[in-house]
């Protein structure tokens, strides 16, 4: 390896498969600590989540277009959880990446992050020659007017957590229990209707850490 592949910072990716909504939050808890305090380098989770509801902090109530038990009655598990945006859904056939990055020193600047978090989605669907792009005012990515990738993020101390989700095979219909994000006279989509064929889960989440390693400058290691 040269001196300066060495320089670059390196990023561990960790393929979880599916884990319910409340292993995720607690596991990217204890790795926000652990890389607050140095003690591991810059990580990568992807997975998928059982179904779930999950509310950020900008989440407006009229938004959940039905009451908390009703929706637990129909299977769904439903979060209030740190993340910056409104109301989404995580569920099977969805790549959840959520990055534990240290931004500092070069890189603390949230709005540039949450565009690099754009820019990966964007990548990742033109490599199955899906044009998506950005929308003025909003986050995620985009294949005209419906989403195909959300974007929640937190940082503290200039350590991010919680990410991305990208409708890979997902079932889209639970999305028609809430308002997409808060985002009204839009919809959502998934890779596998714009291209209406099958593909694989896992090549779509190395794909996403390939683009993500690739626009932040990062090296991923096993």
């Amino acid at each position: 390896m040269t001196a300066a592949a060495d320089a670059v910072r390196p990023l561990h990716v960790r393929r979880l498969g599916r884990l319910p909504y409340a292993e995720g939050l607690e596991l990217q808890a204890q790795l926000v600590a652990e890389r607050q305090a140095g003690r591991i380098d810059d990580t990568l989770l992807l997975l998928e989540h059982d179904p779930v509801f999950t509310l950020g902090r900008n989440a407006r109530a009229e938004n959940v277009l039905h009451s908390e038990e009703a929706l637990r009655a129909r299977g769904f598990d439903v979060f209030e959880t740190g993340r910056g945006g409104d109301v989404t859904y995580h569920g099977p056939g969805q790549v959840v990446g959520y990055p534990i990055l240290h931004l500092a020193p070069d890189r603390c600047d949230v709005h540039r992050y949450v565009r690099d978090l754009e820019e990966v989605l964007i990548r990742t669907c033109a490599g199955y020659g899906v044009e998506a792009g950005r929308v003025a005012g909003m986050t995620g990515a985009w294949v005209g007017d419906d989403k195909i990738g959300a974007i929640g993020v937190r940082i503290a101390r200039w350590v991010t957590s919680h990410g991305f989700a990208f409708n890979v095979a997902t079932d889209l219909t639970p999305f028609d229990l809430i308002v997409p994000c808060g985002i009204r006279g839009r919809g959502v989509t998934s890779l596998t209707r714009v291209i209406d064929r099958d593909v694989p889960l896992g090549d779509v989440a190395e794909a996403l850490a390939g683009h993500l390693a690739a626009v932040l400058g990062r090296r991923i290691t096993a």
